[in-house]
């Protein structure tokens, strides 16, 4: 990844600090992050803080013994294969393989062999090249069965990522941005929030953006913000101030297709996005995915939404209806989208989001200059404790095609993922001191 620009705008030698914001959006206030409860299995957010999302998980660095690249894939053409022994050569990695990922976790003896190989190669990150095809659920919770059962804690003991592109072409694509890629000094990193206003009760992913404003201001990042309301929200508190767009859908366009100038110009500049608010296969947080640019240039995506990184095909019961009242439909993943238009980094959910507070841990831990697959596994890790999830309880029984279920799964709170090469770091360490 070779372009980025800079995150302050410079007069003389000193950066000039983002305005300041006012300290309510409605009725909600913008706290600093280190006024939010850090919950754990011990401590739950109170009633107020679950409904408008304003707590973090927190989550706890966990050693990894190993110091290999190891990638795991199933693909079998020679396009994809070529892509990844490259990148297994530039990472001094190996390449292990298996017949169908999507079965990851179903069978017990290529569970205990893929064990065993990666005791052997002492892993560390792990990047799973699954085909589109077999990019899906059970796949990922397959994945925690295999990687928390390396050793005798229940917790994931690898970096992990996954390494995922509609075609050889932009899979080769974003091998070439991984291994081109240096961390980004604070003075590179360009942030951009975008969040959703589906009603005019309903600010908190509002809030959250001015939230990220806030602690990116701590150290004079700029952190520009897109707003987008829904038809419902017409009535709805807006922010004010420089590098603002409040932005307003209608019934001919319910989902944002297209960004006035300055907002266009911000999301072309911006090497990180933030986005918060509800979605469906084909929506994140109010926009559309043909409103993605065409040319991502080795941006960072975190996206907070419901069914940003969708699969092709659901190994979990259909649903109808996503949480804001949205038509779930069959339509492109948010997520591969951004990859093939040029993102280096995409981190999403498959089903049921929870948003800001799973969302900012990771960027949290970018920001303090881990990997990606570190950032990962510290979630993932939280959530298994949280849950006190085991061996044997990752995996759901396959869906029965046509069949409509309203009974979440505790294993939706899993199927978080992260597109992208786990040994990257995206940024030096940004002196925003959260905790």
């Amino acid at each position: 990844m070779t372009r980025s620009l800079l995150v302050v705008v410079f007069l003389g030698t000193v950066p000039v600090p983002a305005a300041p914001l006012p300290e309510k959006i409605g009725d909600l206030g913008i706290p600093d992050v280190s006024q939010l409860p850090r919950v754990d299995r011990s401590k739950r957010p109170g009633r107020q803080e679950s409904k408008n999302s304003a707590f973090i998980l927190k989550t706890e660095p966990h050693r990894v013994a190993g110091e290999r690249y190891v990638i795991l894939t199933d693909h079998r053409s020679p396009l994809f294969l070529s892509s990844l022994k490259r990148l297994a050569k530039a990472r001094d990695g190996i390449i292990l393989k298996v017949d169908d990922l999507a079965l990851l976790g179903q069978d017990a003896t290529t569970l205990e062999s893929l064990r065993q190989q990666l005791r052997s190669a002492r892993v560390r990150f792990l990047a799973v090249a699954p085909r589109t095809s077999s990019f899906r659920e059970n796949m990922v919770l397959g994945l925690w069965e295999l990687t928390s059962t390396l050793d005798d804690d229940p917790l994931v003991d690898v970096f992990p990522g996954f390494l995922l592109a509609s075609t050889p072409q932009r899979f080769r694509a974003l091998v070439d941005r991984s291994i081109q890629h240096k961390p980004l000094a604070t003075s590179r990193i360009k942030p951009l929030a975008i969040s959703q206003v589906p009603r005019a009760e309903e600010l908190r992913s509002l809030q959250k953006a001015a939230v990220l404003r806030k602690w990116f201001g701590r150290s004079n990042v700029a952190t520009p913000i897109v707003a987008v309301y829904s038809r419902r929200a017409v009535e709805a508190a807006r922010l004010t101030g420089p590098e603002i767009w409040n932005l307003q859908a209608t019934s001919q366009q319910p989902f944002i297709k297209s960004f006035p100038r300055g907002a266009q110009a911000a999301f072309r500049s911006a090497s990180l996005v933030v986005m918060h608010g509800h979605g469906v296969p084909g929506m994140s947080c109010g926009v559309d995915i043909d409103g993605l640019p065409a040319d991502l240039a080795g941006k960072v995506i975190l996206s907070g939404s419901c069914f940003a990184a969708s699969p092709v095909h659901s190994d979990f019961p259909a649903v109808r209806q996503a949480p804001g009242g949205y038509e779930v439909k069959k339509r492109d993943a948010f997520a591969l989208r951004a990859i093939d238009n040029g993102a280096a980094v995409f981190f999403g959910h498959m089903r049921l989001s929870m948003g800001f507070p799973h969302l900012f841990p990771v960027l949290e831990a970018l920001s303090q200059g881990k990997s990606v697959g570190e950032s990962y596994q510290q979630l993932i890790n939280a959530l298994i404790t949280v849950r006190g999830f085991r061996s044997g309880k990752f995996l759901v029984a396959p869906a029965v095609p046509g069949r409509v279920s309203r009974r979440r799964l505790p294993q939706n709170l899993l199927l978080y993922v992260v597109l992208g090469d786990p040994a990257v770091r995206p940024f030096e360490p940004i002196g925003t001191g959260s905790r």
